[in-house]
């Protein structure tokens, strides 16, 4: 009787699982495929072909999948892989802490044909963003907006402020998983959540700040300072706190800009860093239709941007730019590279990149389905973020590790097990 297990069956999402399958005839084509729903309904599916061995078994982390979503030996293929019914959907969780994310795994006794309408064998299989015992508060102190989650135990943790980009809102899912690997974490808003502004017309570094010392005033965080993580245009933001803000000793910047791109200048106290344009005679579009928007934000060295660089070469603290080369959204990697010769230039040396080829602009933890092509707030058109599928993969679960090594490394003196 064939069997189909998953180890393990319930754990964080950035834990693989082994899949296995027993008791199939020996050297049998089969199929395997996964499929979920996230919280608004939309079906996510993926699926593969494989062999099965002389014994009759199978197992993902030796046996090569021979078509379907992905090809090769990727014991987590068919998570990675993964794709919405419908296009330009991204898969997002939202409640990190009650409920998570239900992949149903079935197995077919056939390969390439029509798959039958019942599966030999099926599990389920969850994916949690949060650890037992992370606890989650809601946070409305001064002008802060967001959620604070903090790990299990004693303490103290270091601290982190996570930033999402030009969606808006309150987006926690990296929030919750970085506590549950010992971080204390706020998940910030900072535009389009509650009584927050609705557009991001100007940047006020002084609400960061006022959030950076809500973190280091809180007794279970470690100070002197704070780390700072942000995608897109949180990672532009990321950058302009690490610059002006002395609380910030670890910033990482996922695919950003390194320039204040409009419309939104950066002001803190008297200083302001004005928006640079946006040259949107420079939009393409790519054959689905998705709006390309990688070279719309003007080069930095051009002379009439200077005073819109962002002044990284006055951070204090640690900078590690994560970059996709097949970045859709923003040519990151250029930005990336000048902001080096910057710090250079400045006889600065706490600047790092780690530039992965084939990955897109949403680099996010482990085995996260990539995301293509979006709708994203404010935009006529589905936004490109382009990726290649098994190096966005690959791009993320390196990249997971390392961000982790490089916060606990700078902002609590110690090396990481990682």
């Amino acid at each position: 009787m064939s069997q189909l297990t998953a180890t393990p069956e319930s754990a964080l999402v950035d834990v693989p699982v082994h899949i296995r399958a027993t008791g199939l005839p020996p050297s049998q084509l089969v199929t395997l495929t996964a499929s979920l729903k996230d919280e608004k309904g939309s079906l996510f599916q993926s699926r593969a072909f494989f062999r099965t061995d002389g014994n009759g078994e199978l197992d993902l982390t030796r046996a090569p999948a021979l078509g379907g979503d992905y090809l090769g030996v990727h014991p987590m293929g068919l998570f990675w892989s993964l794709k919405p019914d419908k296009m330009f959907r991204r898969l997002m969780k939202r409640d990190v802490i009650n409920t998570p994310f239900e992949i149903t795994l079935e197995l077919y006794e056939s390969g390439f044909t029509q798959i039958p309408e019942t599966p030999t064998a099926s599990i389920k299989v969850k994916r949690w963003y949060s650890a037992p015992g992370v606890q989650r508060t809601q946070i409305r102190k001064g002008r802060i907006r967001g959620a604070f989650f903090l790990p299990p135990g004693e303490g103290p943790f270091p601290g982190i402020i996570d930033l999402f980009g030009g969606i808006g809102g309150l987006v926690e899912f990296r929030a919750s998983l970085l506590a549950s690997h010992g971080f204390a974490v706020l998940a910030l808003a900072y535009f389009n959540f509650e009584d927050l502004p609705t557009q991001l017309l100007e940047i006020d570094l002084e609400y960061f700040e006022e959030a950076a010392n809500f973190l280091l005033a809180h007794p279970k965080v470690q100070g002197p300072g704070i780390g700072v993580v942000g995608v897109s245009k949180g990672a532009e933001i990321t950058l302009a706190m690490a610059s002006f803000l002395k609380q910030v000793e670890a910033a990482v910047c996922i695919n950003g800009p390194t320039i204040a791109s409009e419309p939104s200048p950066y002001r803190y106290k008297e200083l302001v860093v004005p928006a640079s344009n946006l040259n949107y005679e420079r939009v393409e579009f790519n054959s689905i239709g998705a709006m390309v928007y990688r070279n719309v934000i003007l080069n930095p060295l051009n002379e009439h941007n200077q005073s819109c660089v962002i002044p990284l070469e006055k951070a204090q603290g640690q900078l590690l730019f994560i970059v996709g080369e097949s970045d859709g959204c923003v040519n990151s990697k250029k930005f990336a590279e000048e902001s080096l010769d910057r710090l250079r230039l400045h006889g600065k040396s706490n600047g790092r990149m780690l530039a992965y080829p084939g990955a897109g602009h949403l680099i996010e933890p482990p085995w996260s389905p990539m995301c293509y092509a979006s709708w994203s707030p404010g935009f006529p058109f589905p936004l490109f973020w382009g990726g290649e599928p098994e190096a966005h993969a690959a791009a993320q679960e390196h990249a997971w590790a390392e961000v982790q090594k490089f916060l606990r490394q700078h902002l609590t003196g110690t090396k990481s097990k990682l």
